[in-house]
């Protein structure tokens, strides 16, 4: 089954040929799901635990451009940038990588409350990896250490909104000695979660706008499958479609765009949540999805 914890030795050819290609790779490695293969591109997407409404939207809208040029996704499972990118995966119904800094069982598991998404991760073809054996609970040092797993699994780390002392910035750091292709997406200057990745930027990163940044310096081609964008049904949703296309925005702020009554807005959304044309990013925050 494809949801038992198996192992996989260094020796082995199995084994993910650039994690073994680092210094201090694990000899053996636990998984559930199916293991990256050589001929896969692999990236990476990390960042804070707390993200905004921005970084929310940044992670969904990249990830996603990733996604339809066939690239992996690989993150560590972390509340906040880490969860959007592999929950923006398994609603594509893609597989994704998932690196965690605990045993695989479920028991083990953190965060508890994306338990499910590593069922969903499975369920979708994608992977769980883990150097720990299970049993092993999360501790202040493994997060740090598997972040070395997650850059080498990739040809290169994205960072979408981090603080100047975050797990993410020593992700980033671990790319670099890894020789890997570093990213980041800029952010405002008075807003503690830009602080890293406008660091990282101002240090040799590539600024990141949409994928296309990456696939320029990772000499990508998308090959896109080009999806039709989901129509307006009414002249309601017409115009929310057009109030969000810039950035997204609180009901309030769309209820004050479209001059249309408070009732007549929160039904609409409703039912273009339902139909996957719009996204809630919590708090009643809406954007396009």
């Amino acid at each position: 089954m494809e949801s038992e914890i198996k192992t996989v030795k260094i020796t082995d050819k199995q084994y993910p040929a650039l994690l073994k290609k680092i210094t201090g790779a694990p000899k053996l490695l636990y998984y559930r799901g199916v293991l990256p293969t050589n001929k896969e591109k692999c990236f990476a997407v990390v960042g804070t635990r707390r993200p905004s409404d921005y970084g929310q939207q940044a992670t969904l809208q990249i990830t996603k451009e990733l996604l339809d040029a066939r690239v992996i996704i690989v993150s560590g499972m972390a509340p906040g940038i880490d969860t959007f990118a592999h929950q923006a995966c398994v609603e594509r119904g893609s597989r994704t990588i998932a690196v965690l800094g605990t045993g695989l069982d479920e028991k083990s598991i953190y965060p508890k409350t994306n338990l499910e998404l590593s069922r969903q991760i499975i369920k979708h073809g994608g992977c769980l990896i883990s150097e720990y054996p299970p049993g092993t609970r999360a501790t202040k040092f493994t997060f740090p250490a598997r972040n070395r797993i997650v850059s080498a699994l990739s040809l290169g780390v994205l960072v979408i909104e981090a603080k100047e002392k975050s797990g993410s910035l020593i992700t980033a750091n671990l790319a670099i000695q890894q020789k890997k292709k570093l990213f980041a997406v800029p952010g405002s200057i008075y807003t503690l979660n830009s602080k890293g990745p406008n660091q990282l930027i101002k240090a040799g990163a590539t600024l990141v706008e949409s994928a296309q940044d990456i696939f320029d310096v990772l000499d990508i081609d998308p090959k896109k499958v080009l999806l039709k964008a989901p129509a307006a049904e009414n002249a309601q949703e017409e115009l929310i479609f057009d109030a969000l296309q810039e950035e997204s925005l609180y009901i309030d702020a769309i209820i004050k765009k479209t001059n249309l009554s408070a009732p007549i807005v929160g039904s609409t959304l409703a039912l273009m949540e339902i139909s996957g044309k719009i996204r809630n990013l919590g708090g009643n925050t809406y954007s396009l999805n």
